[in-house]
């Protein structure tokens, strides 16, 4: 459920907002005149939806490649070749 309050509780209640957004792990919206103003939230939260923004980036650039690209490449080929890359093994041909 969502946290909102007024942005003054900043000020007021500094302490108790810091310890809400780190134990709930959720933002806190703050208001100014009725308004949204700002969001008060965690670092490990704010870093933790950076990490799923750049996922889901990623993922979205992967289907729209996969969607203009005909060629498809099975697990197995791929694993064996990320297995071979760290390993240093050498194969013949490459």
């Amino acid at each position: 459920m969502s946290n909102i309050r007024p942005v003054s509780d900043l000020r007021n209640n500094f302490s108790e907002i810091s310890k809400l957004v780190h134990e709930t792990k959720e933002p806190v919206f703050l208001t100014k005149n009725g308004y949204g103003d700002m969001v008060v939230m965690s670092m490990d939260a704010y870093e933790d939806g950076l990490f799923k923004s750049e996922v889901f980036y990623k993922l979205k650039e992967a289907e729209l490649e996969a969607k203009s690209v005909k060629e498809r490449i099975s697990h197995e080929v791929i694993f064996s070749e990320l297995r071979r890359r760290t390993t240093g093994e050498k194969q013949d041909g490459i």
